[in-house]
């Protein structure tokens, strides 16, 4: 049994000695802002989280990421089992946090009661034709050139030292349960393994959080819901035309099935759009998979080097 179980990811957290550098690049892959002050830019999505995105002024780096709990109560039983205290969260939104660090010292922030916001305007789009079906009559298909509409932040991912150390201390604090874990012909135990959200019968998205025991921490990168597969390649389109760095894709992925596109911020952060994923309840159960499926896809090219 963990201490509790988390409903979702909320946010990753980074530094830049330029906000200004990331805010516009963050606008471009499609985020909104949602706060910003001399020293801290918060940025949004579509939906109702607050924020999905942190930069503070300093040296370039990840700074850790953020899960939100189900309520204040299960912050507080968190942190009574963890010996730290329930604090005030001075972010948007507002609400209660606690505040963790994992086998390897990234930050992990737990978040609760916080204030969602409006949504934002997404665009609508007339029905697919399609080989087995034609919806779609005397209407024509348009789509808005620009950034993707980023909705939330879906997964993060992590390179850790120790896989099956990192691995205990996520699920035993916040109820992770395994989708795929990733074994190597070779090696004496698994490499790593996607794991979800336990959210009982309730679908959720195939991995929330992805370890990766490479011997070295690392961030690996952070993945963001768009609208649909036309706004992801508008947003590939737009990224393009600014002459942002792009890493890998387009393609659809083996395991957790997303339709995919990496690109990378000023800094080298590997950001990903995705849409079309996976979701999975408790029941999906677990599996154990070889490395050509994870880094295999099913359509698009091959995953460069430096994705590892």
């Amino acid at each position: 049994m963990s201490i509790i179980r988390i409903e979702d990811i909320a946010y990753v957290r980074f530094s830049a000695p330029d906000l200004d550098a990331m805010e516009e690049f963050l606008n471009e892959f499609g985020m909104v802002k949602a706060h910003r002050d001399g020293e801290t830019l918060f940025m949004r999505g579509t939906g109702p989280a607050p924020f999905v995105h942190v930069t503070h002024l300093g040296e370039a780096g990840f700074r850790g990421l953020g899960f939100r709990a189900e309520s204040v109560a299960d912050l507080e039983k968190l942190a009574t089992a963890e010996g730290v205290s329930v604090a005030a969260s001075d972010a948007p939104g507002g609400g209660k946090i606690v505040t963790l660090a994992d086998p390897d010292g990234f930050r992990v922030d737990v978040i609760a009661g916080d204030t969602p916001v409006a949504e934002l305007a997404t665009p609508s789009r007339e029905a697919v034709n399609t080989g087995r079906e034609t919806p779609r009559t005397n209407l024509v298909k348009r789509v808005k050139a620009g950034p993707a509409h980023v909705k939330r932040l879906g997964h993060g991912v992590l390179n850790v030292t120790d896989f099956r150390r990192s691995e205990a201390w996520y699920k035993e604090r916040f109820g992770f349960i395994t989708s795929d874990e990733i074994a190597i012909e070779g090696f004496p135990d698994s490499i790593g393994a996607f794991l979800r959200c336990d959210r009982g019968d309730q679908p959720t998205d195939h991995h929330t959080l992805f370890l990766m025991g490479l011997g070295t921490p690392k961030f690996n990168h952070a993945a963001f819901e768009v609208a649909d597969l036309d706004d992801l390649m508008a947003g590939n389109q737009h990224l393009k035309d600014k002459g942002r760095a792009h890493e890998w894709g387009v393609g659809r992925h083996i395991l957790g099935s997303q339709i995919f596109d990496y690109w990378r911020d000023p800094w080298g952060h590997a950001v990903e759009h995705w849409t079309d994923g996976d979701r999975v309840n408790a029941g999906f159960g677990s599996n154990k998979v070889g490395i050509e499926e994870l880094l295999g896809t099913q359509w698009g090219p091959a995953a460069p080097p430096t994705m590892g």
